[in-house]
């Protein structure tokens, strides 16, 4: 019989009723009732063209057709257990692979990840740089953080923010608009460039002029006072994501980190 045909449901009650001698209690265990295992067991003599179970006026018996084969239907149950347990392996584990853009990962992500991990010595964090969409089939990822409206074709949850937010040097800094890729600030007269908001922050720091950035990642630089705030926050619409496949964000360590850091 081909692996694609086989009865693997008739040979799981198979197995139930063989050791309890009983469809009474095999379907107890199985969470069934009497006559689906009775069901199950003629449905699986059909298939296979042998009788497997006789009545006597002991009670169930099995046949010589259906003892012949139940050990090696245990053995292959019991592999079956360690082809699972191996697949959950990666679940109980404590190692993570995080993909988050670079300014994120500095200002934001290595900060809560390193309070994480002193609550837990045997964590392990594997952190990559992506900026785009990521492949988390070629990657390994069991999480990333993404900026946009929202978790696109995957599973996710926003990281609460005020939005954007404008800041300069305490004091004030130049007279001067601090853009970087993906800004507000279009439409201002003079600008300094900058490859992200992580390094807008920095240059705003520095005093070469005002940025509009990501509440979230400022936050930290704004309780330190390396930066003030200009101004109030302005929503937009845009934010970071933590995103994954929904068989990564069911993963009880994807589940328990997400909750982390949304704490």
């Amino acid at each position: 019989m081909k692996r694609t045909h086989l009865p693997l449901n008739g040979l799981r009650v198979l197995d139930a009723a063989a050791r309890h001698l009983s469809f009474t209690r095999a379907a107890d265990e199985l969470a069934v009732t009497p006559a689906a295992v009775g069901q199950q067991i003629r449905a699986l003599e059909d298939t296979l063209g042998v009788v497997l179970f006789r009545r006597t006026t002991r009670g169930l018996e099995l046949t010589p057709e259906g003892e012949a084969g139940l050990e090696a239907l245990r053995g292959g149950f019991l592999q079956f257990e360690e082809a699972v347990r191996a697949m959950q392996a990666g679940q109980t584990s404590k190692s993570l692979t995080i993909a988050a853009p670079r300014d994120l990962t500095e200002k934001w992500l290595m900060p809560r990840l390193a309070e994480i991990a002193r609550g837990d010595g045997e964590l392990r964090f594997s952190l990559i740089s992506a900026d785009e969409v990521v492949d988390f089939t070629e990657a390994n990822l069991d999480l990333a953080i993404r900026w946009g409206d929202g978790p696109g074709e995957h599973e996710g949850e926003a990281l609460e923010s005020d939005g954007m937010v404008t800041i300069e040097r305490p004091g004030g800094g130049a007279d001067t608009r601090i853009s970087w890729p993906g800004c507000l600030n279009d439409d201002a007269v003079s600008l300094v460039r900058v490859g992200d908001a992580g390094l807008a922050i920095d240059a705003a720091a520095e005093g070469l002029g005002r940025a509009t950035v990501p509440e979230l990642l400022a936050s930290a630089d704004i309780a330190a006072g390396r930066i003030v705030v200009v101004g109030d926050p302005k929503p937009f619409a845009k934010g970071y994501w933590l995103v994954a496949p929904l068989p990564q964000w069911r993963q009880k360590k994807v589940k328990a980190l997400v909750e982390a850091l949304t704490q």
